[in-house]
C-alpha cells in the first residue's frame, strides 16, 4: 500500500519509518517550506516532495495518508484525504475542537475508510502488561486510577504551535489524550462523566525564527531574554490541568474513579506515574506514560517489580524511543486491519472525536461551585 505523509518534523519522519516497517511504500511527503520538505525527502529516500496537499493527493494516489502536522492544520488535510477515499492515520490532537473532530469522524464513517488516532502510548510494554494483569483479575475489580505528571518544561521554549489553541496546542491536546487512551485501554472506554480545571501559568514565550523540528526547539531558546529587541508571543492554552473522570468497566460493578493531574511547568519530586488500584491489589507504572517498569502490590509481598511476559516483549517493535515504538505498533495494527487481518481494537477517529469534545468541556472551567464564607 502507498502512503503519503503530511509533515516534515519529528512526527512526519517517525510516521514514515513506522509505515515502512509495516510493509508499506512511502511515496510522498508534504510540508510548508520547499527546501525543508525537499531535504527531508532526500534524506529519507521519499520520491515525491511537495507543498500542496491537494496536489500531492492527486499526484501520489495514496491508499493511506499519515497526518503528522500540528493540530491546526489537520481538518482540511483530513477532509481532503477522506474525500479522496484514503485511509487516515492521524496524530493527536485530531483537530482543534469537538465539532470539527466529530464532523471528520462522520465523514470517515460515510466514506467507509479506516482511521487511526495516534494517542498511542497505550502500546508501551508496561501498559500492555498492566492491561493483561487487570484483565486476568490479578488486582481484583479496578476501583481507582491515578495519573500524575510534572514536566518542568522550560518557560522560554520559542513561541510556536504548542502555545496556540488554534494550532492544536495545550497540555490537554498533547498529554491528556495519551493518558486517557492508556486508562481506557486498561479498564474500559465508556466514560460516564468528566470535570476539570485548567490553568495557563506560562503567559508568553519568545518569538524565534528558524524553529522547524519540535524535538529540537529547546536549542533555540534565546541566550539573552532581556534583549529589548526580542519579540514575545502570548499563550492562550493551558499548561496545567486537573481532571476527574468516572469510567464504566466491564471488570467492575461500580464505575472506576480516575484522576488525571499534569503540571507542565512545575518540577516533580517523586516519579511521574500511573497507578491502577483494585480491591485485591495495585499496579504501579513508572513514568508519565507508563513506559518504565511495572510493580505489582499484593497483601503478602507488598510492591514487587514484575518481569515483562515473553509474548508482550515479542510483540513490541524493536526500535529506539518510546514514541517511535508506539507509532510503529499502531501503524502495524492499522495496516493489518486495512488488509483484512484480525487485530485488537485500536484508537480510531471515534476516540479522537470523543477526546476533542471532552477537552472542550474541560477547558470551559465551569464545573466549580463557589464557596460562601460562613462568617
Amino acid at each position: 500500500m502507498k502512503v503519503l505523509i503530511a509533515g516534515t518534523g519529528f512526527a512526519g519522519e517517525g510516521h514514515a519509518e513506522a509505515f515502512r516497517a509495516a510493509g508499506c511504500d512511502v511515496v510522498g511527503i508534504v510540508g510548508r517550506t520547499p527546501k525543508v520538505v525537499q531535504d527531508v525527502a532526500a534524506k529519507m529516500a521519499i520520491p515525491y516532495a511537495g507543498t500542496d496537499w491537494q496536489q500531492a493527493l492527486q499526484d501520489c494516489q495514496p491508499d493511506i495518508v499519515s497526518i503528522a502536522t500540528p493540530g491546526g492544520a489537520h481538518f482540511e488535510q483530513i477532509r481532503q484525504s477522506i474525500a479522496a477515499g484514503c485511509h487516515v492515520f492521524c496524530d493527536k490532537p485530531m483537530t482543534t475542537s469537538g465539532d470539527t473532530a466529530t464532523e471528520l469522524y462522520r465523514m470517515a464513517q460515510a466514506k467507509a475508510v479506516r482511521t487511526a488516532y495516534a494517542a498511542s502510548f497505550r502500546y508501551t510494554p508496561s501498559v500492555l502488561h498492566a492491561r493483561k494483569l487487570v484483565a486476568e483479575g490479578v488486582i481484583g475489580e479496578p476501583v481507582e486510577v491515578e495519573c500524575m505528571s510534572h514536566f518542568n518544561l522550560e518557560r522560554d521554549i520559542p513561541f510556536g504551535w504548542s502555545h496556540r489553541a488554534d494550532d492544536g496546542g495545550g497540555r490537554l491536546n498533547n498529554n491528556f489524550t495519551h493518558t486517557l487512551s492508556i486508562v481506557s485501554s486498561v479498564v474500559g472506554d465508556e466514560i460516564l462523566s468528566i470535570s476539570g480545571e485548567v490553568r495557563d501559568d506560562l503567559g508568553r514565550a519568545p518569538i524565534v525564527e528558524g524553529v522547524h523540528n519540535f524535538a529540537s526547539r529547546r536549542n533555540f531558546i534565546p541566550k539573552d531574554l532581556s534583549d529589548p529587541d526580542l519579540r514575545w508571543g502570548e499563550s492562550d492554552v493551558e499548561w496545567s490541568y486537573t481532571v476527574l473522570a468516572r469510567i464504566r468497566s466491564q471488570l467492575a460493578k461500580q464505575p472506576v474513579s480516575v484522576l488525571f493531574k499534569h503540571g507542565g511547568l512545575v518540577p516533580r519530586f517523586h516519579d511521574d506515574h500511573i497507578v491502577f488500584y483494585g480491591r485485591d491489589g495495585a499496579i504501579f507504572l513508572k513514568g508519565h506514560y507508563g513506559s518504565g517498569p511495572l510493580f505489582l502490590w499484593d497483601k503478602t509481598a507488598g510492591w514487587q517489580e514484575q518481569t515483562l511476559p515473553a509474548e508482550i516483549a515479542a510483540a513490541v517493535p524493536d526500535v529506539a524511543g518510546d514514541t517511535e515504538q508506539c507509532w510503529h505498533y499502531l501503524a502495524r495494527e492499522f495496516v493489518k486491519d486495512i488488509r483484512g487481518e484480525a487485530v485488537e481494537p485500536y484508537p480510531t477517529f471515534r476516540e479522537g472525536a470523543l477526546y476533542q469534545n471532552l477537552i472542550d468541556v474541560i477547558r470551559r472551567n465551569d464545573h466549580a461551585t463557589a464557596v460562601t464564607p460562613l462568617d
